[in-house]
């Protein structure tokens, strides 16, 4: 596969892929007040995921298992409230004063979020391993 054995295209994707990974990390927490979200950061993990591994420099992947962990975490906070006798999805709110930071809000929003972009980072994984994106050294036999 020429993905693989181009240099400059291995550099490329080895550059950028921190890059995005902060910019997944930005729009994962910004996702509440602006645009992104969980949603937005496992699209962007995932486009880092798929480049790494058409060039090569991925290693394997349990796609099963991300998927699996994200749909129970993502489950879990949905139906949590009903044991606490409030409606599926309500949100709850903690507020923590840290002494630099001041005011921090955390969310049962953001574990949400957290297995949403699981998910979709296994989606995204099981999809490029589905269409033949994955070229792991085969050993041949003699």
């Amino acid at each position: 596969m020429i993905t693989s054995d181009s240099p400059i295209l291995r550099t490329s994707v080895n550059v950028i892929s921190p890059l995005a990974l902060l910019v997944a990390t930005y729009l994962f927490f910004a996702g509440h007040n602006k645009p992104g979200g969980g949603f937005a950061a496992g699209l962007v993990i995932g486009a880092v995921v798929i480049l790494r591994t058409i060039t090569g420099l991925q290693r394997d992947i349990q796609a099963a298992r991300i998927l699996s962990i994200g749909t129970v975490i993502a489950a879990g906070v949905a139906v949590a409230p009903i044991f606490f006798g409030e409606t599926m999805l309500d949100q709850a709110v903690w507020q923590v004063t840290a002494p630099v930071l001041g005011k921090i809000k955390l969310g049962s929003a953001l574990v949400f979020d957290l297995g949403v972009t699981l998910v979709v980072v296994g989606m995204l994984t099981a999809a490029i391993e589905g269409l033949g994106g994955t070229h792991y050294p085969v050993e041949e036999e003699f």
